[in-house]
């Protein structure tokens, strides 16, 4: 059987992608050192023979026993609240955690796929974001930290697939919502769906009029399997290019959830993109990948989720 093993893999994207491998027959080495990801995600995969759980920072020397066929790098903070909190660890993670994570890959022959994000295009001038376009980032602003660990992860995979011959691919993943995403974590899904089912007012930072395409995490696993599976280097963005404004995802909220809240605004966070949208132009072409669950099915799968957890 493959096996892989995914770093971060305790966190909402990693634990289900680790669900994923295993219904391909994968046997999975999850790393996490559970900053942000938690046990809960993995609980029901604990006592599976093809999983195995380590709890470990992949900034410290990195040793798994054993062949490798793939690893996967999802390591990091991701949330304005995680790395704003962790801004240290956020670079460390983007930074050595990337170059131990390769070495593990260059060591065991296999291939490597990096988790990167659609931050990197910062607050973008080309909309919507194709994966030629360099960006727009303020490397000094608060929200550096986060993009300019994964640009540089970006650019350590790169020069390990050029100086090394390793075998690697990126993924830009685009804003992505489902169950396991953490209460607490300040992203506008958990927030707003909180907030509604407690019957709060809704918090929208700025007037609302800020832009967000919202993708389904069955579809956003999906095509980063796809990429993995694929001869494609990458990057490629994985996202949804449904874009909505921020007040008209609140309102959709608001009903999905039959909710009192009103709505009520604050001042925009520093160097918040003003808009966001994938062109998945590449993903459809090279991976035959597209989005299928639509955003009101997708709400009401986690809006149910979110009813257990609060």
């Amino acid at each position: 059987m493959p096996r892989a093993v995914v770093t971060g893999g305790a966190g909402f994207l990693g634990s289900h992608l680790s669900d994923l491998l295993i219904s391909h027959d994968f046997d999975v080495v999850v790393l996490d050192n559970l900053i942000t990801g938690n046990t809960r995600n993995i609980a029901h995969l604990m006592g599976n023979p093809r999983f195995r759980f380590v709890h470990h920072d992949v900034t410290e020397y990195l040793v798994v026993q054993g062949e490798v066929d793939i690893v996967f790098h999802f390591a990091s903070p991701a949330s304005p609240v995680d790395y704003l909190m962790y801004p240290i660890q956020t670079l460390k993670v983007g930074s050595l955690g990337t170059h131990k994570a390769l070495g593990l890959a260059r060591s065991k022959n296999c291939r490597f796929l990096l988790a990167s994000t659609s931050e990197v295009y910062g607050d973008p001038s080309v909309h919507p974001q194709t994966e030629d376009y360099w960006g727009n980032v303020n490397p000094v602003g608060p929200r550096g930290v986060y993009d300019e660990a994964k640009r540089f992860a970006e650019a350590m995979t790169m020069a390990y697939h050029r100086a090394h011959q390793v075998d690697t691919k990126i993924v830009r993943i685009f804003n992505t919502f489902g169950p396991r995403m953490r209460l607490s974590d300040g992203r506008v899904v958990p927030n707003f769906i909180a907030q509604a089912l407690r019957g709060e007012p809704i918090t929208i930072y700025g007037d609302g009029s800020q832009t967000r395409s919202f993708c389904y995490v069955s579809d956003l696993i999906d095509g980063i399997f796809r990429l993995s599976q694929s001869n494609e280097c990458g990057p490629i963005n994985i996202g949804n290019p449904t874009e909505m404004t921020i007040k008209q995802f609140a309102e959709e909220i608001i009903r999905a959830t039959n909710s009192s809240s009103t709505l009520t605004f604050q001042d925009l966070p520093v160097d918040d993109p003003r808009q966001r949208r994938p062109d998945i132009t590449l993903a459809q072409t090279r991976l035959g990948w597209a989005p299928k669950v639509s955003l009101r099915e997708g709400i009401e799968r986690t809006i149910e989720y979110f009813k257990q957890v609060i």
